[in-house]
């Protein structure tokens, strides 16, 4: 087995070699496995173990255990105890999505504080096929069916071409001790059940059923490369990103000319956390208006395109932020700057100039509201903003962005960065000149 890790070592992950990794360790038989190994091996290791105080009085035993085969190995050792059960409570998530979460986020602090180029897992063949089980009972895109990805940036798993029971044979026959936890033998969670239940029953039929399993996702992993390359060629066509890019909007006649709108929204979409496919799909034909929620993004329906932006969970929406009469600059909730001039300088879309005597301090910057008027420059008479809104042809999204100045007794003297208001222009130089920019 040592052999043959270094062989697959040297022909698939080289970049391995020379590099300062840290091994995830629970103490079982799976990480202690590749920890002699790469040490027999003399790579740069180090040992990394969380301690999720979940199984009392075992939990302290599996930390003792790993410390003590650090000492042996003559390898440094990394550990960190955590109120698992607490923080899944205050977090609304389950204890397993809990530790997971808190044992990845440590190893990138340990890798940054450290300088540690890898981390290594130990997760190895019958925990690919059983990954691939659980999302099949699930119901999963083609992602759930390729497998756990052998390199995942910095996280690598070199074991996942050896099954259990070559690890348990190496283990065995060459008297290495393991901690074993005891709730793995429990068919509570489903992993368990389908590693004590199902999977005896599929090697049973087919013996050779990893090797099989292997295949396969080689061969879904080809698909997905064909699959992602013609979503590049789509995405080109279909969608048009916004100023501050992290928004783009997806055109709906295009999507729909395509055989399968679905199935291409899903390859669009599946990286902002959208999981009823359903309703994206009927937002294709619904009313402008219409939106669909993700938990970090929101997906509008707006005339013609889909418009797709991050979810805003400050309380900015509802906010007012005041500029007083000697303020220079302000930085929330956007970023303006006063100066005071005798003259006009600079003039653009982002710059306008009032003189000091037609505001009333402090002023006010605010989200626009229904009901909300102003007097446009260059034309007579006033408008109201959703009119406004409407004939710019401005989209949900946009006006959703949009920030008034407002003098203190709130009359509009800025629809920041789009118009200035009739009332507020200056139309010579004045020596009580107020130069206000948008940055």
């Amino acid at each position: 087995m040592r052999q043959k890790l270094s062989n697959h070592i040297n022909s698939k992950l080289p970049f391995l070699k020379d590099k300062k990794l840290l091994i995830a360790i629970s103490g079982g038989i799976d990480s202690v496995v590749l920890t002699h190994l790469l040490a027999a091996l003399d790579f740069n290791i180090s040992l990394a173990h969380c301690n999720f105080k979940l199984r009392n009085l075992e939990s302290d035993l599996d930390e003792e255990f790993v410390k003590n085969l650090a000492k042996k190995l003559q390898i440094d050792c990394h550990s960190i105890s955590f109120e698992t059960e607490k923080i899944a409570q205050q977090n609304k998530e389950s204890t397993q999505i809990a530790a997971r979460n808190l044992r990845y986020n440590w190893f990138k602090e340990l890798s940054k504080k450290h300088n540690f180029d890898y981390v290594l897992t130990a997760h190895h063949a019958d925990d690919n096929l059983e990954t691939f089980l659980i999302n099949l009972t699930r119901g999963s895109g083609l992602d759930g069916f390729t497998g756990i990805p052998e390199i995942n940036n910095s996280i690598v798993r070199p074991f996942l071409q050896f099954s259990r029971d070559e690890i348990l044979n190496f283990a065995t026959s060459n008297n290495i001790s393991w901690r074993e936890d005891k709730s793995n033998a429990s068919t509570k969670y489903v992993r368990n059940k389908i590693r004590h239940q199902v999977l005896p029953v599929l090697k049973e039929i087919n013996p050779n059923i990893l090797a099989t399993f292997s295949k396969t996702v080689a061969n879904l992993q080809e698909s997905k490369e064909i699959i992602e390359d013609r979503i590049e060629i789509v995405s080109k066509d279909v969608i048009e990103y916004l100023d501050d890019k992290n928004s783009f909007k997806i055109n709906i006649d295009k999507i729909k000319q395509l055989k399968n709108p679905k199935a291409y929204l899903y390859q669009l979409l599946e990286n902002y956390n959208f999981t009823e496919f359903n309703d994206v799909h009927n937002l294709l034909k619904a009313q402008s208006g219409k939106q669909v929620f993700s938990k970090t993004h929101v997906l509008l329906k707006d005339r013609e395109f889909l418009i797709l932006s991050e979810r805003d969970f400050s309380t900015l929406q509802q906010n007012t932020f005041k500029i007083n009469e000697k303020d220079t600059e302000i930085l929330e909730p956007i970023h303006l700057t006063l100066e005071h001039l005798t003259e006009k300088s600079t003039k653009n879309k982002n710059t306008i100039y009032v003189s000091k005597e037609h505001l009333q301090f402090p002023l006010v910057v605010r989200k626009w509201q229904n009901g909300d008027y102003f007097y446009p420059a260059g034309m007579q008479g006033k408008k109201k903003l959703s009119k406004y809104f409407k004939d710019e042809k401005m989209s949900l999204l946009e006006k959703n962005n949009i920030w008034l100045l407002c003098n203190g007794s709130d009359e509009i003297i800025w629809i920041i960065g789009k118009r200035q208001d009739n009332r507020f222009l200056t139309f010579s130089n004045d020596a009580s000149l107020i130069k206000i920019s948008l940055l």
